[in-house]
């Protein structure tokens, strides 16, 4: 049930292991789309508003949430390529120990703030109530999102990119009939399209545990290895935490961007909303090259295969400059078929806000190839083991999120929104490409014959080969 990635061409390898992991991510976003084609559909375009406006708090959280979790898989990839199974068990049950932790902290945490936060958003007062339903029943289900993400990256972690993706069907087309069972049978509204995806990944999540107990030996954890272990814990946590972080700053721009972006209207939030639930379809294939990724890497650093590094990531450029060009293709001919999925064909004001809508579309796709290197050079330094850098990839994204949600878009207005993403992607870019080369350059030069191990400070220290 595992996979070797220390051995066989890079290319192959990581097409082999990103085309399962982007059908597990499109299965995941399908959980929203469904969502918003639904809500957008049955509810409306102020409906389908509110559950946008949600999106940058969402990310916020959310997005430390997965953050965490893949972070947590990389020391498992690492052990899994030096075939030290005893450590790769307990770095395993530690993660489970942190993430139920976390999970809970969260829960309560925005539970208590969630209308503070709309509020302090200026999400406008149309949109509030049904925003503030939405919302928090999603951060009610935070354990279940800690539930299956935890074990998707585990398994990812050795080798496994497909199992996932069978839960994540099953939950999919389940969240498809609790949709519209509560909106249409119970009249549940927007909270109802929430209680529909905390349900499905609940399920997906059950899921993946009892098949992972049943058909992977290799994680069959013994007592001894189940015992908290205060320096896993620090190792999981030097990994973890910084690229969750790196998610919440970047997500600190976007809600900076999504305050401006409520200024101009509702008209307008409608507008990046459904370009967003998009923009998200479209860009999953640069998620699962980052997961490629940070697992191809992770394995290969703790083999000591380090001349596989730079190989593997200049093939999954390439993957990524190839999709970026059909993806442009595809939307300059094809943006209004798309935003129509979303839209109600007699939606009052829909010439003006389906227009909208495909400016922002086509201004992300544009700029989709510095949107695939931040995934691939991220994931790919973290995978190496250098999390902390993750950080200053996000600070910088943030930064240019903020300067143009701040500076531009007030002035400028909603083309100067459109191109706040591109602007990120570039300035992080700017710093992972010099950063990776540097991470790789320094891993060669530090470590020509020995053997590595992963520190609790994420970085990497050099034990000496035995004679």
């Amino acid at each position: 049930m595992t996979k070797d990635l220390t051995s066989g061409n890079p290319m192959r390898l990581l097409l082999g292991f990103t085309l399962p992991t982007l059908f597990g991510l499109l299965f995941q976003q399908f959980y929203n789309m469904v969502d918003a084609m639904i809500v957008g559909k049955l509810l409306g375009a102020q409906a389908l508003g509110a559950v946008g406006s949600t999106g940058s708090i969402n990310f916020f959280v959310i997005g430390f949430c997965l953050g965490v979790c893949s972070g947590f898989a990389i020391p498992v990839a690492q052990k899994m390529g030096a075939k030290d199974y005893p450590q790769m068990r307990r770095f395993v049950a530690n993660a489970a120990y942190l993430s139920a932790l976390i999970a809970l902290a969260l829960t309560v945490a925005t539970g208590v703030f969630c209308r503070d936060i709309l509020t302090a958003m200026d999400t406008p007062t149309d949109l509030f109530e049904d925003a503030n339903a939405y919302i928090f029943i999603i951060f009610m289900g935070i354990p279940v999102i800690f539930l299956y993400n935890l074990l998707a990256s585990v398994i990812r972690s050795l080798g496994d990119s497909r199992t996932p993706v069978y839960f994540l069907a099953l939950s999919a087309g389940l969240n498809i009939v609790l949709d519209l069972m509560f909106i249409l049978l119970f009249d549940t509204g927007v909270a109802g399209a929430a209680i529909a995806t905390v349900i499905s990944q609940a399920v997906s999540g059950a899921a993946c545990l009892v098949y992972m107990v049943k058909k992977f030996p290799i994680l069959r954890i013994t007592r001894e290895e189940r015992r908290p272990d205060w320096d896993a814990c620090k190792g999981l946590c030097a990994m973890g935490l910084p690229m969750g972080l790196q998610y919440s700053i970047t997500a600190i721009g976007s809600i900076v961007m999504q305050t401006s972006v409520n200024a101009l209207g509702s008209v307008y939030v409608s507008a990046v909303a459904t370009g967003g639930k998009v923009y998200q379809l479209l860009a999953c294939p640069f998620d699962a090259m980052g997961a490629a990724m940070a697992t191809y890497c992770g394995q290969n650093v703790g083999a000591d295969r380090l001349e596989r590094l730079r190989p593997g990531v200049r093939s999954c450029a390439l993957l990524g400059l190839g999709y970026s060009a059909a993806a442009l293709v595809g939307m300059i001919f094809l943006a209004p078929q798309f935003a129509m999925l979303f839209l109600n064909s007699n939606e009052p004001g829909l010439e003006l806000l389906l227009g909208l809508t495909c400016q922002y579309i086509i201004t992300q796709t544009v700029f989709f190839f510095p949107l695939a290197l931040v995934n691939i050079l991220r994931f790919s330094i973290q995978g190496m083991g250098f999390g902390t850098f993750a950080i200053l990839a996000g600070v910088l994204e943030m930064a240019a999120r903020t300067v143009v949600g701040r500076f531009f878009v007030p002035g400028i207005g909603y083309t100067a929104a459109c191109f706040a993403s591109p602007a990120a992607w570039i300035c992080a870019d700017l710093f992972l490409i010099p950063a990776c080369l540097g991470c790789i350059a320094h891993l060669r030069r530090r470590n020509p014959t020995g053997t590595l191990e992963t520190i609790s400070k994420g970085m990497v220290k050099i034990k000496p080969a035995k004679a």
